[in-house]
């Protein structure tokens, strides 16, 4: 069953649509603030629940990358029944997963939060054999909720508490697919990193960006923030600049 108030969501707009997609062990919910922002500028809205995210941490460990590539082409299509164009915006994981299916879908352009280009942490390599032995591990080894700006939006945020380590093999390996992808990236790209962010190296952005296939492509700094963009005090200029970018690209 669905965590209560992690579910995904949907607002019908116009015919200009956005589809967001959010993080590695979380929810739709990190992403409906921003869905709300954007419907009521006139857009249609769906926040997708990436497979195995939103339930039982067991349930993520029998899903695989290709999975979340699956429910982000899943609600493509979805919007694509009832709107002209498309615009993939993700935070951390599902910016991740909105850039690679740039490269596989017609959508008209992307916005991505806070993600990451590659995993830093040494044990990533062995995660499928160690997953054999050990199901979870923990995020971080900084206090839980160290990382957030807005304590009252981290304690309604919902995510696993730990990481399953064999969904951790399965992010390394999306990663790997999405840094092959990027040249390949023609559409609109802008890319949103905070300065504060402790969970992805800040060289993640720049490193996307140089990668990317656009022409088109535009990188925004925020401080007031932590990793999870859309639930912090940035949203007050990042939610305008979204709104803005997807009317931009979806004139074209």
């Amino acid at each position: 069953m669905i965590i209560p108030t992690a579910e995904p969501f949907f607002f019908p707009g116009k015919k200009i649509s956005c589809l967001l997609v959010h993080g590695f062990t979380s929810a739709p919910k990190e992403m409906r603030w921003m869905g709300e922002y954007l419907a009521e500028q006139g857009f249609s809205v769906l926040g997708v629940r990436l497979a195995g995210h939103a339930t039982n941490p067991e349930e993520m460990i029998r899903t695989r990358y290709i999975d979340w590539m699956h429910s982000v082409e899943d609600g493509y299509h979805l919007l694509k029944g009832i709107a002209d164009k498309v615009v993939l915006v993700g935070i951390s994981m599902g910016g991740a997963l909105s850039l690679l299916m740039a490269s596989k879908l017609n959508v008209a352009g992307v916005f991505a939060m806070s993600t990451p280009y590659k995993l830093t942490d040494s044990r990533i390599k062995l995660a499928k054999y160690l997953s054999l032995f050990i199901k979870y591990m923990p995020k971080s080894d900084d206090e839980p909720g160290s990382g957030w700006l807005d304590k009252e939006s981290w304690k309604d945020h919902i995510s696993y508490p730990q990481n399953p380590v064999r969904s951790a093999a399965e992010i390394a390996s999306l990663l790997d697919e999405m840094r092959v992808a990027l040249p390949k990236v023609k559409v609109p790209t802008l890319l949103v990193h905070s300065r504060n962010d402790s969970y992805v190296p800040l060289s993640s952005m720049e490193n996307i960006y140089n990668a990317l296939g656009s022409t088109d492509k535009e990188m925004m700094w925020v401080t007031e923030s932590g990793h999870v963009i859309p639930r912090e005090p940035a949203k007050a200029e990042v939610f305008p600049k979204a709104a803005e970018f997807v009317r931009r690209v979806a004139s074209k």
